[in-house]
Order: C-alpha cells, then sequence, then structure tokens
C-alpha cells in the first residue's frame, strides 16, 4: 500500500514567513507552467534549504476552487469552493487567489530566495500577486500585544486537525487552507484600557492566561471562535504571523489556518463577523480590518509531484 504523504502543512514555527497569493492567466500555457512548478517544487525546496539547513525551509502549496479545474480537473476535493464573504457587523471579504505558497524559514534570506525562484518559473503566467512578509514578535506576540496560537494543537492532534483522511480517499493527505490578511488600527486599539483589551481577546496580556468563564464575555475572541460538536471540541492548526509597513503606518497579522475541512474554519469565521448568537460578534474586528480572503486546498506531496509529470 502506497503510503500518502502530506505537505509539511504541521512543519515547526519558525522565525519568518512569505505568504505568496497568485492569480494565474486563463490559458493552456499557463497551466503548464503552474503543473511543472508543482513536480520541482519539493526539489527546489531542499536546493536552497540546504545552503542553511537548520533554518527549515518549507513551502506548502495551495491551490484555490477556480484553479483547481483549469490545473487539474476531476476529480476535485469533496469541499474545495471559493472562499465564501461574510457580511455581519464587519465584512469578510473574498478575493482572488489561484495558489497560494506559504513559506517558512528561521531566515528570510531563504523565503526570499525560494519565492524567487517560484516567481521566475512562472513568469508570464501570473496575472497577479500579492505578497507578504511576516516576522516572528518577540515571544510569538501578535501586534496588538498578544500571544497568538497558544491553543494550537501540536503532534497526532495537529495531524488530526490538518489533515485530510479517509473521508475523501482521493484527496487523504491534503489540507485545507483558509488565508485572510488583518490591518489593525493600533492608535485605537492601544487607547483601550488594557483589563478591557483582555475582556476582548479572553487572555491576560501579560501573563497570556486565559480567562475564567466568569470573566470572560461571550463575545471574546477566543470563545467565539472555539468550536464544539458533540462534547468534542474541533481545531486548527494556526501558523498567524505579524507583518508591517512603518513607512505606511500599516501594521496587520496574516491569518493562516490548516484544516481537515474548511467548514472549521468558516464556522469560527460565520461566529467572529456575524456573531454567536447574531450580533454577538467579535469585538477585535472594531480594530482589525480583514483586507483579503481566500479558501486553497494543499494537495498530498505526491499529487504535485505527479502533476508535474
Amino acid at each position: 500500500m502506497q503510503t500518502i504523504v502530506p505537505q509539511q502543512v504541521t512543519a515547526r514555527v519558525t522565525r519568518a514567513a512569505l505568504f505568496l497569493v497568485v492569480v494565474l492567466r486563463p490559458d493552456a500555457d499557463a497551466a503548464a507552467r503552474c503543473r511543472a512548478l508543482c513536480g520541482d517544487l519539493a526539489a527546489l525546496v531542499r536546493s536552497i534549504g540546504t545552503r542553511v539547513p537548520e533554518s527549515g525551509l518549507s513551502c506548502v502549496l495551495g491551490v484555490g476552487s477556480d484553479a483547481w479545474d483549469r490545473l487539474f480537473g476531476a476529480p476535485r476535493p469533496k469541499e474545495l469552493h471559493p472562499f465564501a464573504e461574510i457580511v455581519g457587523k464587519h465584512h469578510a471579504i473574498a478575493t482572488p487567489g489561484d495558489l497560494l505558497f506559504h513559506i517558512r524559514a528561521d531566515r528570510m534570506d531563504l523565503c526570499f530566495e525560494l519565492s524567487t525562484h517560484v516567481m521566475t518559473r512562472l513568469g508570464d503566467a501570473v496575472a497577479g500577486a500579492d505578497e507578504v512578509r511576516g516576522f516572528s514578535y518577540f515571544d510569538s506576540r501578535d501586534l496588538i500585544g498578544f500571544v497568538d496560537g497558544t491553543e494550537n494543537p501540536v503532534d497526532d492532534a495537529a495531524r488530526e486537525a490538518a489533515i485530510v483522511g479517509v473521508e475523501d480517499p482521493d484527496f487523504a493527505g491534503g489540507s485545507y487552507v483558509v488565508t485572510q490578511k488583518y490591518l489593525h488600527d493600533l492608535q485605537a486599539w492601544n487607547a483601550v484600557p488594557v483589563a478591557e483589551q483582555e475582556r476582548i481577546i479572553g487572555r491576560t496580556k501579560q501573563d497570556n492566561i486565559e480567562l475564567d468563564d466568569q470573566t470572560k464575555p461571550s463575545c471574546a475572541h477566543n470563545a467565539l471562535t472555539s468550536i464544539v460538536e458533540d462534547g468534542r471540541e474541533l481545531k486548527i492548526l494556526r501558523d498567524n504571523m505579524p507583518f508591517g509597513d512603518t513607512a505606511k503606518g500599516e501594521f496587520g497579522t496574516y491569518f493562516i489556518g490548516y484544516a481537515c475541512s474548511p467548514a472549521r474554519i468558516e464556522k469560527m469565521l460565520r461566529n467572529m463577523f456575524v456573531g454567536n448568537p447574531p450580533g454577538n460578534y467579535d469585538r477585535l474586528l472594531d480594530f482589525s480590518r480583514a483586507v483579503s480572503g481566500n479558501l486553497f486546498f494543499a494537495p498530498p506531496a505526491g499529487f504535485l509531484e505527479e502533476a508535474g509529470q
């Protein structure tokens, strides 16, 4: 029986990341270039990563719903669809994106080097692209000052949360990926007293301790993003990164969540933007605005290698 190897979805947390979202031209040549890159991507990562082996260079390639049909046709992952925008008190927008390259390493130069090779290989197949360079901020804090990713699953729990299993046998070993770019109004956020910030997030700011049920409001960020079904919490795997441009005055968080089903993340987002119950929305969104939104599927490593043949 052939062993199904996922892409490096559960790779360790690194000090740097580069998020590259690409829109492809809708023609046969663009599709052929992309499939060829799929087959060579793992070798590119190995070649560049050997320069600094301890930096842990990795890359996960995700494919959007429309691009999947153009590149690979049938069959397709059962739950792959375009990102569904959500309109509540605030708006989770959907934006164009055919391919996601989630590049991670402890050094940005390695991330940058790999991204240049990716873009060179794609060449004029690219109709548009968005690149965000993320960095680890002190002790894994967001730019709003709170520790991010505290409840991330690890080891077997991470694989169970993020990797598709026998429920979709054609694509077992794959993973669904949701990305959103959030921009923070830090001036307004920093004007909020720390005690109120803690109630918005649901954790203490300095010590990163979860607030007790009597203190934490039902609209706290970590309350609305905790999904429980049949008495069991449904986890996702996050690898969010802060990013910023001080010259432009832009400060944000790049959200990236991996899951065995996109429904888990979509439920979290509905809770945040619409509220649970409706109207009881995530007050963090009063200070953080979503400016992108995409859903991708990261197929198993073997699928990508075969696509290039």
